[in-house]
């Protein structure tokens, strides 16, 4: 794909964690870092009220990510978001070009509208190996199923503002939460990295939601 557009990817330097006067005070902090507005909108569906939040970072291009939304995401979403006990928000760290054009995508299809993006992103993992082999055809198709013609695809690509927020808060994900890699998940402020199986996650939840 002739994408003119390039992620400035910051060099991910190990970085000594301040120090906290406790445990406690440090996860906080570190929640209330994951939860400062970003430049992009976030992604967000599920109460604003519910007593867990789980933001995840993925790349549209990490096999992991993709295993996450195909084999994790839908018991997650419909025992503990549409349950009103989770929040969640998906949060893009793009590993490559390629992940970045499928995101700006996915935004543009969305328009902010969570649903639709996060179900641009459920075809896009669907045709993660397609996208990985021809990135112009994938884009082009998915953005066909979602109504949008070809310039429309084109347009939104060529959108460099979209492209600088997103560099944007990938830096932040880097330089202030120490995002490394994909998928990497906060719940409630702790960081957990690399999927997991929905039992493990599950039992992550209820240790929280008994708290």
């Amino acid at each position: 794909m002739n994408v003119r557009h390039r992620i400035a990817f910051v060099a991910l330097l190990a970085c000594a964690a301040p120090a906290f006067p406790g445990a406690a005070t440090a996860q906080s902090a570190i929640a209330a870092a994951v939860a400062k507005p970003v430049s992009l909108p976030d992604i967000a569906i599920g109460s604003p009220d519910a007593p867990i939040t789980i933001t995840e970072y993925s790349s549209m291009t990490c096999p992991h990510c993709a295993a996450f939304g195909q084999n994790v995401f839908p018991m997650l979403r419909s025992k503990y978001i549409d349950t009103g006990k989770v929040r969640f928000v998906f949060r893009e760290f793009p590993l490559d070009i390629k992940a970045a054009a499928a995101s700006i995508l996915a935004r543009c299809i969305g328009n902010g509208d969570p649903e639709k993006y996060l179900g641009a992103v459920e075809i896009l993992f669907k045709l993660q190996d397609r996208l990985l082999a021809q990135t112009k055809d994938t884009l082009l198709y998915v953005g066909k199923q979602n109504g949008m013609s070809e310039q429309d695809v084109a347009t939104c690509e060529q959108d460099q503002a979209q492209f600088d927020k997103l560099t944007a808060d990938q830096q932040y994900a880097v330089q202030e939460l120490k995002v490394t890699s994909t998928p990497t998940f906060f719940l409630n402020g702790v960081k957990l990295r690399g999927s997991m199986p929905f039992e493990e996650l599950e039992e992550r939840l209820l240790t929280l939601l008994d708290k």
